[in-house]
């Protein structure tokens, strides 16, 4: 149930390798989150160049137009969860999808179930019909 967004600067790929960078995203998400396998919202969103400004925090990390900034929307997710899915995410986009470490940025963003409707005008967590973290299925 991650929702993952991701930026790129338009004209950088093309449709297949859109369609590569977010499976491949979503085999590290499964893998270092462990959610199932339908459980798959992702957007991309295309920027000009010129609307993409992704600069390095001063730890000089060289970056190129292939860049991806993610936002990740999730539920909370221990340290070592987050951890795992960044190296995870890095390497699998790097082998799969040929993108340099140093060009992806991720931010996750937690909230909690009862910001989650999956349709139908419910809260689906708080409704019981998907069961909450650590509850017995």
């Amino acid at each position: 149930m991650p929702l993952l967004h991701f930026h790129v600067v338009k004209g950088q790929r093309n449709p297949a390798e859109l369609r590569s960078l977010l499976d491949a995203a979503h085999d590290a998400m499964l893998e270092a989150f462990k959610v199932p396998a339908r459980d798959r919202y992702q957007l991309v969103s295309e920027h000009e160049p010129i609307h993409m400004v992704i600069e390095d925090t001063g730890l000089d990390i060289p970056r190129t137009p292939k860049v991806v900034l993610l936002q990740v929307v999730s539920r909370p997710r221990g340290k070592e969860q987050i951890a795992a899915f960044y190296k995870l995410l890095a390497e699998t986009l790097q082998a799969r999808c040929g993108l340099a470490p140093s060009d992806l940025m991720v931010s996750i963003i937690e909230n909690q179930d009862e910001h989650w409707s999956f349709g139908l005008g419910r809260a689906q967590f708080l409704t019981g019909e998907l069961p909450l973290p650590g509850a017995p299925a």
